[in-house]
């Protein structure tokens, strides 16, 4: 079912508007950010955050609660976002001395946001 345009657009909006919630979020708990909406042919990483040696692609989803949010995230969005961030720790010089994992961070209405970590684990 083709939506609407403009509930699209107001849908680009909030998504946009979460993950900028997320980044403060992450750099307030100390991640740098180091991409953000990093895409590729065969995925997208919302957020690709650091912290020393582990790197942490995050997903970002605005949910009544922090289950929804994680029931958000299928099996073809996670191949996806693994596959995305393949393509950029491929990229990195020191690709060897890095820790990969895959995060979430869930925007809920009038509260904190919710870092997930490990939310699921690579191949």
């Amino acid at each position: 079912m083709a939506r609407d345009p403009s509930t699209r657009r107001s849908a680009e909006r909030k998504g946009h508007k979460g993950e900028t919630i997320a980044v403060i979020w992450l750099m307030l708990k100390g991640y740098r950010i180091v991409a953000r909406r990093y895409k590729t042919k065969i995925g997208e990483v919302d957020i690709i955050a650091r912290k020393r040696d582990v790197v942490a692609m995050v997903e970002v989803k605005a949910r009544n609660s922090v289950g929804e949010a994680m029931d958000a995230v299928d099996r073809t969005t996670m191949r996806r976002i693994e596959a995305a961030g393949d393509i950029w720790l491929a990229k990195q010089r020191d690709f060897a001395r890095l820790s990969v994992r895959y995060d979430l961070v869930a925007i809920l209405p009038r509260k904190w946001p919710v870092h997930v970590k490990r939310l699921f684990d690579g191949r």
